[in-house]
């Protein structure tokens, strides 16, 4: 069988039955390197065999996985929060191109003190986690692995072009939309699915074609936008709102410690205009903003202020306040992130090219959301 791997003739048959295999040898030594997961050094080979076999894919690994996920979406009651984020797994390699880069960071000075600049080696991760409104995790809907090959200062670029005139299929964002549609296609039930977002999903399109396939999202606001006829913003028509409720919600300090903090909550529905540049393509949606904020600033740590922006109704100050406890169970996808890296420590293997290390996070996926 590890010939027919080797050869990239392997059926679908012996790679699902592979597949198991060392999903079970790396599941039970979870956090180990491959040789130390596998035991032994035919084992050891047949593993690194079948992450480079070219008929392996993170597609193939994790079909099934979307398929459970799908029955257990089906066998829950109620909405669904499909909660989305992006991550970075940073490697240090001799060949990094074979892996391909995340960033450029500032390394310092040279002797004529101008900065220098070198690019991260790493692969990303946008992923998109099912849960129930309780906060039960069923699974992924969607992922996508990328890298950067090269960086343009989001500055200097800003200085040429105009970043909302830029169509979104060119742009990294896009993969927002992506997942939105390849999770509402897995789940088959788009009107049960709320997508939830952190700042980096606050865009036009996103909220344009959620509306056209008739599913939900929940995310938190980031740009200021066109309200009504244009002649004012959405943060001139919140102040204007009266406080409707008051929610108390735990945050952590950095000590980890479980504190209650009290927020004012307020809540309007506004027509919101898309960017100027793009309102020939884009028509005017009504959704509802939901503000909740501390009243005083603390002396320890920034007021909390969180504005969140949603198609779902919302009527009452009970509705208001629920939006938010959906929007808390965001850090939930933070949390099947750090089990990747700290319990898996997906950063710690030594594959050396970027199908291999994808293929091998595909299986760490199904093992993060089996421990969460």
């Amino acid at each position: 069988m590890d010939e027919e791997i080797a050869e990239g003739q392997l059926p679908d048959k012996r790679l699902d039955r592979r597949l198991r295999q060392v999903f079970d040898q790396i599941g039970g030594a979870m956090g180990q390197t491959i040789p130390r997961a596998c035991q032994d050094w035919a084992n050891t080979k047949a593993a690194y065999r079948f992450f480079s076999n070219g008929r392996v894919s993170e597609h193939a690994i994790l079909k099934g996985h979307f398929e459970a996920t799908c029955d257990r979406v089906a066998a829950a009651d109620g909405p669904i929060l499909v909660l989305q984020d992006t991550t970075e797994f940073t490697y240090q390699r001799e060949k990094p191109e074979r892996i391909g880069f995340t960033k450029s960071v500032n390394s310092g000075k040279d002797k004529a003190d101008r900065l220098r600049h070198h690019a991260v080696c790493g692969l990303l991760m946008h992923s998109s986690l099912a849960v129930t409104t309780q906060g039960v995790p069923l699974g992924l809907a969607a992922v996508k692995f990328w890298t950067r090959d090269k960086f343009k200062g989001a500055a200097a670029l800003k200085r040429k072009i105009n970043p909302t005139r830029v169509p979104i299929e060119t742009k990294e964002s896009y993969r927002w939309l992506e997942n939105l549609r390849q999770s509402n296609s897995l789940l088959g039930d788009p009107g049960r699915c709320v997508h939830v977002g952190d700042r980096e999903s606050d865009i036009c399109e996103l909220f344009c074609i959620a509306t056209e396939l008739g599913t939900s999202f929940l995310v938190r606001a980031q740009t200021d936008r066109l309200a009504d006829d244009g002649g004012h913003t959405v943060a001139a028509e919140l102040a204007d709102e009266v406080v409707c409720a008051s929610h108390v919600v735990e945050l952590h300090n950095d000590k980890g410690e479980a504190v209650p903090v009290t927020l004012d909550v307020k809540f309007r529905t506004i027509d919101v205009l898309p960017p100027i540049g793009k309102q020939k393509k884009y028509p005017a949606l009504k959704l509802t903003y939901i503000h909740a904020y501390e009243r005083d600033e603390p002396a320890d740590r920034p007021r909390v202020s969180w504005k969140l922006i949603t198609n779902l109704p919302v009527r009452t100050a009970q509705e208001a306040v629920e939006k938010l406890g959906w929007y808390a169970l965001r850090w939930k996808i933070e949390v099947f992130h750090k089990i990747m890296k700290s319990g898996c420590k997906a950063e710690d293997v030594k594959l050396r090219t970027a199908e291999r290390l994808v293929n091998l996070l595909a299986v760490f996926c199904i093992l993060s959301w089996r421990i969460f």
